[in-house]
C-alpha cells in the first residue's frame, strides 16, 4: 500500500458503569461465536457490482496520507488522513465511518466529501476501512474502528491531530458504528487490544449518527407500519443476519449486543442524530426510539435529534451545505 502526501514524506505505522438494560454477560457469547465460525466465502457477499458507490476525488487536497495501515491482520484495516490546507494543528478529528450494510463500501466513497468540508473549518478528517461482514462477523468491524482510534492517538503528533478531540461520524451502517463507538468505550468484550496500541483509549468526545439502525429486530415491523419496504431484515441473508453470523430472529441476545441503545449511560459523549422520514431501508422509527430512550435515561443535553421530512435513505439532503452546517455546528460546540 502507498502512503501519499504531496510535499511531505511521513511514514505510516505498520501495525463503565451499569447500562440501561444490558448486563455485560450479553456480550460473552460474541467471542465464542466469532472464534467458532469460519470467515464467510466471497460468494456470500452482497453483489456490489450493481450498487457500487462512486469514489470521491480527493486529488485537490494537498495535505493527505492515504491507505495507512492501523492494524495488520487484514488488508481492510487502513485509513486515510486529511489535513486543512494551512496550520500546524493539532487539529480536532472527524472520524468518518462509511456505510454499506456492513457488507460493502470504502473509506473513499463519495459520501466522505460531505465530511471533508470540515477541512475548511479547521478539522482533520480520518476516513476508516474495516473488516466487512463477508470477511468477519460482529464485533470485528467495531473492534477495527476502535483500533483505528487508538492508532490515531498513538500517531497524533506525526499527523498533527488532537488526540483529545475526536468525533465518530457515519451514515447507515456507519451511523450504527458511530453510535456504538460513542457508547461502548468501556465495554471490554467489544475491544480487541491485540490489534495494536493497547495503551491508548478508544473513546470519542462526540458522535454523529445519520440514519443508522439501532434495533435490528424491530426494523421489519416498523417498515410495515410505515408502508415502506422491503421488510426482509429478519431473513437469513439480510445484511443484519450476515453481520451477526446467523438469522437475527434466532439470536436475540446477540442482536441486543449489537444495538447501540443497549449501552446508553449517563456519562456518554454527546451525539447528533438525523433520519429521513421516507427511509425505506432503515425505518425512521429506529432513530425515534433511540432518541426517546436517550431522553429517558440521559436527558436532552447529551443528544440532538432531527427528522428530515422528505429524505430517504442516504438522501443527498443530508449532504447539502445547509445540513452539514448543522452537523459542524454540533461538532464545533463539543470539539472546539
Amino acid at each position: 500500500m502507498t502512503n501519499t502526501k504531496e510535499g511531505q514524506n511521513v511514514p505510516g505505522r505498520n501495525v463503565g458503569e451499569e447500562r440501561t438494560d444490558a448486563p455485560s454477560s450479553l456480550i460473552s457469547p460474541i467471542v465464542e461465536r466469532k472464534n467458532s465460525m469460519k470467515p464467510r466465502a466471497k460468494l456470500e457477499r452482497v453483489d456490489e457490482a450493481s450498487i457500487r458507490i462512486p469514489q470521491a476525488d480527493v486529488s485537490h487536497i494537498r495535505r493527505k496520507w492515504l491507505d495507512l495501515p492501523y492494524a495488520s491482520i487484514s488488508q481492510a484495516q487502513t485509513l486515510d488522513v486529511y489535513l486543512p490546507a494551512e496550520g500546524d494543528g493539532p487539529f480536532p478529528v472527524v472520524l468518518h465511518i462509511h456505510g454499506g450494510a456492513f457488507a460493502m463500501g470504502d473509506k473513499r466513497d463519495i459520501h466522505v466529501m460531505a465530511f471533508l468540508k470540515g477541512l475548511e473549518r479547521g478539522y482533520a478528517v480520518a476516513s476508516v476501512n474495516y473488516r466487512l461482514s463477508g470477511e468477519a462477523i460482529f464485533p470485528a468491524g467495531l473492534q477495527d474502528i476502535k483500533a483505528a482510534i487508538r492508532w490515531l492517538r498513538a500517531n497524533s503528533e506525526t499527523y498533527h491531530l488532537d488526540r483529545d478531540r475526536i468525533a465518530a461520524c457515519g451514515g447507515s451502517a456507519g451511523g450504527n458504528y458511530a453510535a456504538m463507538v460513542c457508547l461502548t468505550a468501556d465495554v471490554t468484550e467489544l475491544e480487541d487490544l491485540s490489534l495494536g496500541n493497547p495503551e491508548y483509549p478508544c473513546n470519542v468526545q462526540a458522535a454523529v449518527d445519520l440514519f443508522g439502525p439501532t434495533d435490528f429486530l424491530k426494523m421489519d415491523e416498523q417498515l410495515a407500519e410505515s408502508g415502506l419496504g422491503p421488510s426482509d431484515h429478519g431473513e437469513e441473508n439480510s445484511p443484519e443476519s450476515r453481520y451477526l453470523g446467523a438469522k437475527i430472529t434466532e439470536i436475540p441476545e446477540l442482536v441486543r449486543a449489537a444495538n447501540p441503545m443497549t449501552y446508553i449511560h449517563k456519562h456518554m459523549p454527546p451525539i447528533f442524530i438525523q433520519h429521513g422520514r421516507k427511509d425505506a431501508l432503515v425505518p425512521v422509527q429506529q432513530s425515534i426510539i433511540f432518541a426517546q430512550k436517550l431522553e429517558k435515561f440521559v436527558g436532552r443535553d447529551l443528544f440532538e435529534f432531527e427528522i428530515i421530512e422528505d429524505a430517504g435513505h442516504g438522501d443527498p439532503l443530508f449532504e447539502t451545505n445547509e445540513n452539514m452546517d448543522k452537523v459542524f455546528r454540533f461538532l464545533d460546540k463539543h470539539l472546539k
